[in-house]
């Protein structure tokens, strides 16, 4: 059997696809290879939601081709469902992928258990395998309509923070939201969830498993259980976990503020189990640009998701999504933007230089200068820079219960602290050598560079 290699690009949903494709090709007697030279097939799972990602996408191709002209490319993810024959021309590249087909790319290099033959729509491995890279052979094009997909791919990424302490379960795929700068729904399809039972089922896995944060992902996270029958609802789902399983911590990936309604945010308050951490894509502060976007909120509505976290959970890490030049933003829309985000309480921001989807309503206007775009963004990231050392220093003294990350490579002070993560989102090095996944109680550091002293091992209960 094959031995294959998988590269990761994007996401966390796209690492998820990644993980259960890994598990299936182990499930089909493959080996999964230490690197890319070593094995006999590369899938690369990639991502499209910026012309960045794609360029990435296409270097790593040719860095494979450029160092082995033997190498077989597989190429997957949201890329290969958008522009599927524009890598299957890339030198090297035996197969594309869609995410319409992205179930059975398994099916290229094996039977599945039980069955005799691949799937009829898919050449046989054996095919495959013996193909050559560099025959001059077109690619194999495996895309489709993503619309007609019903079925839910994920598997737990057991990652994170590059410890595997703290796994990422995608729970929910797809948007049915249409904003004019995102791609996302063209190459993933309609929203889907994972039924409450697999997901109760899969968070009691990595619990058995000795994981004490999970982390639940999604496209648009809070539309999990709207296409199920009967119709779910994200609340009711995270309580239902917390009342079925033993998760010491549960944590949101991210999550449209429209769907941090009251009751969520007070299920929040009324539990340690959840982490106080919420991520809300923000993208702009001024209405006009809002609206353009096709965003289903405005600054308004947005500030007092912000004010009843504030409010209910004192201390909670609020971070954002901000575009910098979405096309016809004008310096009014940019200021009013950074000044919504200076008189809020936010953690962090993530800072994206506008970039055209193709197939995209925005990507038909016009566009603004690209020294535009980059100067706006870097007064964003400078502004998220500071408000981060706000947030960081506001929490000096405040009890904090912190996961252990895995410790640092060994040097000079490798035993002086450990990496850990508090339930708010703050980055604390803990005072001396720790295990992984072990939660500290500390209090809060003035500084990121400082050093926290564990308190004694009961404060740990009930500390968020």
């Amino acid at each position: 059997m094959a031995r294959f290699y998988i590269q990761q690009f994007g996401c966390r949903a796209t690492q998820a696809d990644g993980a259960a494709i890994e598990r299936q090709l182990l499930d089909r007697g493959c080996t999964a290879a230490p690197s890319p030279e070593s094995a006999d097939v590369v899938v690369l799972n990639t991502c499209t939601v910026t012309a960045a990602a794609d360029a990435q996408a296409r270097q790593a191709i040719a860095g494979l081709w450029a160092q082995r002209r033997e190498a077989r490319v597989i190429v997957t993810g949201c890329y290969a469902q958008r522009a599927p024959e524009e890598l299957a021309a890339l030198p090297g590249v035996l197969a594309v992928v869609g995410n319409s087909h992205k179930p059975q790319l398994a099916d290229l290099l094996g039977p599945r258990p039980g069955a005799s033959a691949p799937g009829s729509d898919f050449v046989s491995a054996s095919r495959l395998l013996a193909s050559a890279a560099g025959t001059g052979q077109p690619a194999a094009i495996f895309a489709g309509d993503i619309f007609a997909r019903t079925d839910f791919l994920a598997a737990p990424v057991l990652g994170g923070e590059g410890d595997h302490t703290r796994p990422t379960l995608k729970i929910q795929d797809g948007c049915n939201n249409r904003c004019t700068f995102c791609v996302i729904p063209f190459v993933r399809g309609r929203s889907r969830s994972l039924p409450p039972g697999g997901v109760v089922a899969e968070v009691g896995r990595l619990v058995s498993a000795g994981h004490r944060e999970i982390v639940l992902s999604g496209i648009n996270l809070g539309a999990w259980g709207r296409d199920l029958a009967p119709r779910g609802h994200f609340p009711d789902l995270l309580q239902r976990i917390l009342a079925e399983t033993e998760v010491q911590r549960l944590r949101l990936s991210s999550i449209e503020p429209l769907d941090v309604t009251r009751d969520l945010i007070e299920l929040f308050a009324s539990s340690p189990r959840l982490a106080d951490h919420f991520h809300m894509p923000l993208q702009s502060g001024a209405d006009p640009v809002l609206a353009a976007m096709h965003r289903w909120y405005r600054a308004e509505h947005y500030a007092r998701r912000v004010e009843l976290i504030a409010e209910r959970l004192p201390g909670a890490a609020i971070g954002a999504d901000v575009i910098a030049g979405f096309p016809g933003e004008t310096e009014d829309d940019h200021a009013r933007t950074l000044d919504f985000i200076r008189q809020r309480p936010f953690a962090y921001l993530h800072v994206f230089s506008y970039s055209a989807r193709p197939g995209t309503r925005a990507a038909g206007r016009p566009g603004l200068p690209p020294a535009v775009i980059r100067r706006r963004a870097r007064e964003l990231r400078a502004l998220g820079e500071r408000k981060a050392a706000e947030f960081f220093a506001a929490q000096a003294g405040r009890r904090l219960s912190v996961l252990t990350l895995r410790r640092r490579r060994p040097g000079s002070d490798s035993d002086a602290w450990t990496p850990g993560l508090s339930s708010n989102y703050l980055k604390v090095r803990v005072s001396g050598a720790w295990p992984p996944n072990r939660f500290v109680a500390v209090h809060g550091p003035a500084d990121p560079a400082a050093l926290a002293a564990p308190l004694p091992a009961s404060a740990v209960r009930g500390t968020r």
